[in-house]
Formats: structure tokens, sequence, C-alpha cells
């Protein structure tokens, strides 16, 4: 026998011997996984609507009508929660305010089995205080946190909070609680790696801002992030004709920012869906260019919070604490299934008086396309 088909026996035996490896951190995969989107309903109150079923819901992907599942009982699942609070830059005013908080971080994760987690972040994320089914203890952890250097590297914290998502039990449910200011100064993570690291797995955001002082859009869109122009070209290219759906009135006072919403208004109505998707994430990273956590919690079905002091940090996270458990568990196979970013779309049927709070996006892995066309 020769010596190479030796050791490749070897290794197959070897293989088989061995214990099965650990299954696979849960992403969002075309076809084979499931697609979670989350959704919070209210009447013109803003009271909690819970009498609907999966026939008053429609989700579109990539424009795409899906067929919905919806899971009626939610109230049980385990929840793994990393709460990842800024350190440095504009945080550092703010660590008196992360203070006492373990009673109501413990309200937010309920009375379900749970893991939490918290990483404080300045110029660099660092693991605080690891996963523990104690709630207060990361409480404590926050209780000590001491500030950090001028940075603010929102998006790496997000990486890396998602990172240690995807080593927590699959069956576990995955959110973020984020507080930070609305501008990143100091990731490494270009725009198109932080988009898709927050779409690529069904972990809910949900975020507590406050002001960047002084920073303005302008100069976070174009200074602060970095980008990628090699990569799947999140840049507004500004396609189209000078006048029609593309055209402006010269004396329109309109920001310059709305130029991509406009396009992103009027290509929807021409591209086929992997344009569409496409335009979608464009959209995605000028919103992140303009507030991070607001922008991340609209992507992943979460919602974001502003806040000043301790009072409306706590106001923010016991309404949080009284949403997460009372949202509709929605559901679907992709139809359409292509690697990238998916623009998610989730109406009410007849239903004009309800407001319903949902995903807009999500991220496909591409090894699933790989296996799905051979």
């Amino acid at each position: 026998m020769k010596l190479g088909a030796a050791i490749a026996l070897f290794a197959s035996t070897l293989a088989m011997t061995q214990a099965p490896p650990a299954p696979a951190p849960p992403s969002v995969r075309t076809q084979s996984n499931v697609v979670l989107v989350p959704a919070l309903v209210r009447n013109s109150k803003g009271e909690l609507v819970f009498t609907l079923k999966a026939g008053d819901f429609r989700v579109t992907d990539d424009g795409v009508v899906q067929k919905l599942t919806l899971d009626e009982d939610t109230g049980s699942e385990p929840l793994a929660l990393v709460v990842a609070v800024e350190s440095g830059g504009a945080g550092r005013s703010k660590l008196e305010s992360y203070r006492h908080l373990g009673a109501v971080i413990d309200a937010v994760v309920g009375g379900v089995p749970h893991r939490v987690a918290v990483v404080a972040f300045d110029t660099t994320p660092q693991l605080l205080q690891d996963f523990n089914s104690d709630a207060m203890a990361a409480g404590a952890a926050l209780d000590g946190l001491d500030p950090g250097d001028k940075g603010a590297a929102i998006l790496d914290a997000l990486k890396f909070s998602v990172d240690l998502l995807r080593q927590q039990p699959p069956n576990y449910r995955r959110a973020i609680l984020l507080v930070s200011e609305t501008s990143d100064h100091g990731s490494q993570a270009t725009l198109d790696k932080a988009l898709r690291a927050i779409g690529e797995t069904n972990t809910a955001i949900y975020s507590l801002g406050f002001s960047s002082g002084k920073a303005q859009a302008a100069q976070y869109a174009y200074k602060n992030l970095p980008t990628q122009p090699n990569g799947i070209g999140l840049s507004n290219p500004n396609p189209g004709p000078p006048h029609g759906c593309m055209g402006k009135d010269p004396a329109d006072p309109d920001p310059p920012g709305n130029a991509a919403v406009r396009a992103f208004d009027c290509l929807t109505q021409l591209l086929p869906p992997l344009g569409l998707a496409k335009m979608a994430a464009i959209r995605a990273a000028d919103a992140l260019q303009q507030n991070v956590p607001e922008t991340v919690a609209q992507l992943t079905g979460g919602e974001y919070f502003k806040f000043e002091n301790s009072r409306s940090l706590v106001r923010g996270l016991l309404t949080i604490s009284n949403h997460v458990p009372n949202r509709y568990l929605l559901s679907f196979q992709p139809q359409s299934p292509h690697s990238g970013f998916h623009a998610v779309e989730l109406k009410l049927k007849d239903h004009p008086g309800l407001r319903v709070t949902a995903r807009s996006g999500y991220w496909a892995d591409a090894t699933a396309d790989a296996s799905a066309h051979p």
C-alpha cells in the first residue's frame, strides 16, 4: 500500500473512532435553517397586543412573500444574553449610570433559564464577566467598571459579543443588550464585516444610546468607520438617470444623506430580488454610519431607546424587560435563497390601527448555497 493511501486510511479510521464534533452554532442558513422574526405588536395607545395569529402577518424576503410559522409557546425558552457597555469615549461619563443594575438585568432575563455575560469596550472589547446563571453577578461586574480610553469601538464589541453567543447551547435564544453612544470610534471591523456579523445569526439586539457629543454624522460616515471597497461594495453608487425617480430638484433642501434613501426607494420598484438585497445592504450600511445602536436594533428586531442618565437608562431597561417575553416568535424558510444580505419586511394584514416592530434584514451564510447548488 502506498504511503499516501495508508495515511488516508488511518485518518479515516481515527475519525470514526473519535467522538462526533460539537454541533455548529446556529447561523441564518438558506434552505436548511429557519429565519427567526420576533415581532412586537402595539395599538395606538402603545399597549401590547397578544391575540394575533400567523395569518395576521405577511413577511417578504427580498420582496418575495414567505410562508410564516408562529411558535405558540415561547415563554419558557432559555436565554443567553450579553450585556455590552461602553466604558471608553463618551461612555466614561456614564459609568455611574451603569451601577446598581443587577435587579434590572434580572428582570430583563425573567424567570426562564438564562446565562448572562458582560462585555466592556473602549478601543477594544474585553470579557468582564463570563456567562453566569446569576444575573446579579452581571450587575456586580458593572458596579466595579473602570473608565477606558478615548475609543468607542461599537462594531468590534458587537462582533465580539456575537462570537461569545455562538458558543452557547443551540436551544438558547440569543440577545445582546448594548449600551453605547451613537457613533463608532476606532472599530477595526469594516462596515461589510460588521453587517455580516450582526445579521448572520438569530440574535436580537436591544440598544440604549446616548449622544456622541460633538461627533457629526458626516465626519463619522467617512472618517470613523473603515470601509472595504473590494468586498461586497456597501457604498451608494447613485445609479440611474439624473431625472425621473432618481431626479432631485436643485432647490430641494434635503440633506445629502437622503440621496441613499431616495436611491433605495426608487430601485426597490425596478430591481429583481438580488438587486433589492444589494440596495437594502447599502441602506443598512448608510444607517450604521449615522447611528450604530439604533440601526442594529432595527436590523435584528430589537428596540432602541435614548438615555441621558441612570433614571432614563433604568426606564428603558424596564420597558425591554416587559417586551422581551411578550413578542410573537415568527419564522420562515427562505424560498429564494442566496448568500449575502436579505431585506425582510413584516406587515400586518387588515389591522391598520396596530403597529409592528420586527427585524429588517439578515445575512445568509454562503455555505448553504454551496450545499444547495453543487
